[in-house]
């Protein structure tokens, strides 16, 4: 199967240009700007001079006949790209390397800081991504307007999302500022049902802005009734001088949790089964901090279970957010104008699923310089991700 075929998943996008003026094919763009970017070319000019450099490779696979645009023409043609269709595209890209296996897709956001344009009353792009994280793949991602708009893009980015299977865990949207007004909440059972309507099952955290149901289940963990309790599992980490203990219990017993709302507004979560606590116990330079986390969930896990899905959560921060600062440098684009700065989120996430498909040891980090150095590890790359 050629490695141009991924661009075929992209077939249903539009070349924003006047048909009489292309002079140079969009697949042609498109496979130049995810080729550059793969291979470690961070803006528009560095992408240009990295397919200068690279056009007999380029060729292998279209024709180039025009050779390349300038750099004005590739931002221009990225900024005017339908960023809805260029979402629809990747999802279904992304789904054809997905396995059938079970998987905990967590749900995140993250802000990349320089694409703002305040002078125009544009705000930094807020872009909420999908994570698998036994694959380790982006499956799929929203912009919003900022933070607080997390809560109501996450319903979009779900409806775009083959669950079944899957556990679903959210964290951050359940804390907007301090004022939550009932459409807020409201949403969030409307996130919990397009879950289950996709075929997942949710888990999601509980905090202070459902006060009703978080006061009864910060006071049932206060002292649970032992044979209330499904199974408590433990677990302790050491390392750079902390010590973390966490304890994880779960209850699938929840019927007495609606029984009495003093909230009356305040929805139940559909098909809820179970609620679980975390304590953190953790020491460093000898002070000791607690906390304890509480969740909803829709599927009766057991500890260790729920242990490994909580714990799964956070790996959109380490492996995702904290690759596209590290090693895509994603804090320091400055794309600002139009669809861009989500287009080329969506262009990133595309490399970062087939670096992370490379079969060697190699870091990101290393992957991303070999790929620039050597065209036959960047053709595996694309190659790897069709099997």
């Amino acid at each position: 199967m050629s490695s141009v075929s991924l661009l075929d998943h992209f077939s249903a996008l539009e070349d924003p240009r006047q048909s009489w003026k292309v002079v140079y094919p969009l697949r042609e763009i498109m496979l130049l700007v995810l080729c550059a970017t793969i291979s470690g070319m961070e803006d528009f000019v560095e992408i240009r001079l990295w397919g200068q450099e690279r056009m007999d490779f380029l060729r292998r696979f279209l024709p180039y006949k025009r050779g390349l645009p300038s750099h004005d023409t590739l931002n221009d043609v990225m900024n005017a790209l339908d960023a809805e269709l260029f979402k629809s595209c990747f999802t279904a890209w992304v789904e054809a390397l997905r396995d059938g296996d079970p998987d905990v897709v967590a749900i995140d956001g993250k802000t990349s800081r320089r694409t703002h344009d305040r002078a125009n009353g544009r705000e930094p792009l807020h872009m909420v991504s999908a994570w698998a994280s036994r694959q380790r793949l982006v499956l799929g991602q929203e912009a919003v307007a900022n933070k607080s708009n997390e809560i109501r893009a996450i319903p979009l980015l779900l409806a775009r999302l083959e669950l079944t299977g899957a556990i679903v865990t959210i964290d951050a949207i359940v804390t907007i500022d301090a004022i939550v007004t009932i459409d807020a909440i409201g949403t969030q059972t409307a996130i919990a049902e397009t879950i289950l309507h996709r075929g997942g099952d949710y888990l999601l955290a509980l905090k202070a802005n459902r006060p009703a149901t978080h006061a009864d289940v910060a006071a049932f963990f206060e002292a649970p009734p032992a044979e209330m309790i499904h199974s408590v599992h433990e677990t302790i980490d050491a390392d750079h001088g902390r010590l973390e203990e966490r304890r994880h219990l779960v209850c699938h017993d929840v019927d007495w949790l609606f029984s009495d709302r003093r909230y009356t507004d305040e929805p139940r979560f559909p098909k809820l089964a179970m609620i679980a606590m975390v304590e953190t116990r953790t020491e460093r330079s000898g002070r000791i901090e607690q906390e304890r986390r509480f969740y909803l969930s829709s599927a009766k896990l057991d500890a260790k279970v729920f242990a490994a899905a909580v714990r799964s959560h956070w790996g959109i921060e380490n492996r995702l957010h904290w690759v596209l600062d590290v090693v895509f440098h994603d804090d320091l684009a400055r794309l600002r104008t139009g669809s861009g700065p989500q287009n080329m989120s969506i262009i990133k996430h595309m490399a970062m699923n087939m670096i992370r498909n490379a079969d060697d040891k190699h870091s990101l980090k290393v992957r991303r310089k070999k790929a620039a150095m050597n065209t036959d590890y960047l053709e595996a790359l694309l190659f790897r991700t069709q099997q």
